[in-house]
């Protein structure tokens, strides 16, 4: 028996609901026919995949290697069929395009704004991930495009400058450090701050800065975006370390910008993908639009 996806996503819907007649019954299929499917598969691959009991079934070792490999598969098979799809409706070829939140925050909204206008055939996905899962994304070939920021090590995808942006520190307003129109890292490491998610290119930054020099970040929360880092700020939580203009578009009244006098304040943001030549057409025009106005 070949593998085919209607049994692997009956054999996924078994798992997921408990038991074979619950998971017949989400697919509209008789619990025979389900049964008879996964009997097959087993015979098949010459292995048991479940564990069957009255109150009904678990995976074993090789059912939760065959579970793991099938969803990412299902998943693969729903994406090509979202990407067609576009076409048989006159538009031209999704492009997947991955970004951190600096760049999702201060410099995407309108360039993309901007092609939609001019392309409207042409579909976008934007998803947020870390600079690093984006990296590794672009050499796996699971995104199109991908807007990130340079990091300290080279990695199997061509990079086109995009953006720069600028860390600034952003304080309470009745902060002892609010009095000043510039300071040093060192400094901010005295006070309680507000981080985005360990595993982000910052919080990786700054962390890594800080244990160089013998130090440590006096983390008070982690967050997941600079809304939420400038809310908790505001209401004196501690202080943040974040682009500038991203303390701009959230700043509330009640906090404070202030210079970070670093070399290493000043970041670069990329484009980057696997390879420019393989490119679908869609996701090239996109690319050059982006790099076009960035010039």
């Amino acid at each position: 028996m070949k593998l085919d996806l209607l049994t692997l996503k009956l054999f996924v819907r078994i798992l997921e609901e408990g038991t074979i007649s619950q998971a017949a019954e989400r697919e509209h299929i008789a619990a025979a026919a389900v049964s008879r499917r996964i009997a097959d598969l087993e015979q098949s691959l010459n292995t048991t995949l479940l564990l069957r009991t009255n109150k009904g079934v678990s995976p074993t070792a090789a059912g939760l290697e065959l579970l793991y490999r099938s969803r990412a598969l299902l998943n693969s098979a729903q994406e090509i069929e979202t990407r067609l799809q576009a076409y048989s409706q006159g538009q031209q070829g999704l492009v997947h395009i991955l970004a951190n939140t600096s760049a999702i925050s201060q410099f995407l909204a309108e360039p993309l704004g901007e092609f939609g206008r001019l392309h409207p055939a042409i579909p976008l996905q934007l998803e947020e991930q870390t600079s690093l899962d984006i990296i590794r994304a672009l050499a796996e070939g699971k995104a199109d495009l991908g807007v990130f920021t340079r990091l300290p090590y080279a990695a199997d995808i061509e990079a086109y400058p995009f953006r720069s942006d600028k860390l600034v520190v952003l304080v309470p307003i009745q902060h002892p450090l609010a009095q000043h129109e510039k300071i040093r890292f060192e400094q901010t490491l005295e006070h309680e701050q507000i981080t985005l998610l360990t595993g982000t290119q910052l919080h990786y930054q700054i962390t890594k800065i800080a244990m160089e020099a013998n130090r440590s970040v006096r983390i008070r929360t982690e967050v997941s975006g600079y809304d939420a880092m400038c809310l908790l700020i505001n209401a004196g939580m501690g202080i943040g370390i974040l682009p500038r203009k991203s303390a701009s578009i959230y700043q509330i009244p009640n906090t404070r910008v202030i210079e970070l006098d670093e070399a290493w304040s000043q970041r670069e943001i990329l484009i980057g993908v696997r390879r420019r030549s393989d490119l679908q057409p869609s996701a090239e025009t996109l690319l050059s639009f982006l790099l076009e106005s960035a010039a």
